[in-house]
């Protein structure tokens, strides 16, 4: 396994995170036809601290908290506390009626809570911002977060899927007050969404940012022949919103992507996060896994070097797509 830092810390993070919006399952959850039972998803978790990830990325929403509660209690059996790094966030809604969401005070201050709990640990290392609140005041939700660093609960913070204007402002106001920044950013990006490249990718290089991408396969698109299918290709209707739209063209990158994949001799999915590994500042691309076999693939990708020729030939038949992934700005 291979380490890097977390964007401009000293926090040892995995090339690979194992992200756990896969595990458990609850009344409602819209992902519950291919998640895994605790059983499952333990193997999983298991596996990947034997192969050296030490990266976990999972969030109060996933499965109403479900997925942290399996999460947590493999990580006490499995895990040195001290080696692993343990991601959740807030934002979603969590209950319905008044304050069941967003990044209020009040809603962060519960959350954490609820999270430790959940998780059964003493500290989060990585506290992430799931979307942009627009019905809170930016300064509101840094305080509360600072707080929360202050109080020894959170080590780190980090934000994810927003527009880079956004992001940039967090960092201001985060400067001009004294408060903790982010030190992370977890955005939409692989070969077939590439939006990011316009604005985030460069204000996170500059700011010395890590970037940990979520879907870097796109669902698994990007992962096999566009012949085949999988359950969750056929039932997920969130991954259906971001990529059915595109699929046309979409389709002639996923076909060099498979071409490349058979002269390499290795998984198309290997060929997809190679090509992630070489875009600044991505640290490491958070991956999902329903088999031990996506696990594995996932770390001998860390293998596999592409060319310039290869990566410009993957690259080319990219069209503009429509933004997916974060909430349209609204001026209400």
């Amino acid at each position: 396994m291979q380490y890097v830092k977390l964007g401009n810390t000293g926090l040892d993070v995995s090339s690979i995170c194992l992200g756990c919006m896969s595990f458990g399952s609850a009344e409602g959850w819209v992902h519950n036809p291919w998640a895994l039972n605790e059983e499952d998803s333990r193997k999983i978790i298991k596996r990947a601290l034997d192969l050296g990830i030490n990266f976990f990325d999972t969030a109060n929403v996933y499965a109403f908290g479900n997925s942290e509660a399996i999460l947590g209690r493999a990580i006490r059996d499995f895990a040195n506390r001290d080696e692993v790094v343990i991601a959740t966030k807030v934002f979603g809604t969590m209950r319905e009626g008044p304050n069941g969401g967003g990044l209020s005070r009040k809603h962060i201050l519960s959350q954490v809570e609820q999270s430790l709990d959940r998780l059964g640990l003493d500290y989060i290392d990585l506290y992430i911002i799931h979307r942009w609140d627009y019905h809170t005041p930016i300064e509101e939700t840094l305080s509360a977060l600072h707080d929360v660093v202050k109080s020894g609960k959170v080590r780190y913070i980090g934000a994810s899927a927003m527009y880079a204007w956004q992001f940039q402002k967090t960092l201001h106001v985060a400067e001009k007050n004294g408060w903790t920044r982010f030190v992370s950013m977890q955005n939409h990006y692989n070969l077939i969404y590439r939006e990011e490249e316009r604005e985030m990718m460069p204000l996170c290089a500059e700011e010395k940012i890590a970037v940990t991408p979520y879907s870097p396969l796109a669902a698994g698109r990007l992962a096999r022949a566009l012949d085949e299918t999988t359950q969750r290709y056929e039932t997920d209707p969130i991954a259906k919103s971001k990529y059915d739209q595109t699929a046309g063209s979409d389709a002639k990158i996923i076909e060099r992507v498979a071409e490349i994949a058979k002269e390499h001799d290795a998984p198309m999915a290997q060929i997809s996060l190679a090509w992630l590994r070489h875009k600044t500042p991505v640290v490491a691309p958070i991956i999902g896994a329903t088999k031990l076999t996506h696990l594995e693939s996932a770390i001998d990708s860390l293998s596999v070097q592409l060319s310039p020729d290869e990566i410009a030939y993957l690259e080319e038949p990219y069209v503009p797509h429509p933004l997916v992934g974060l909430i349209p700005y609204s001026n209400s």
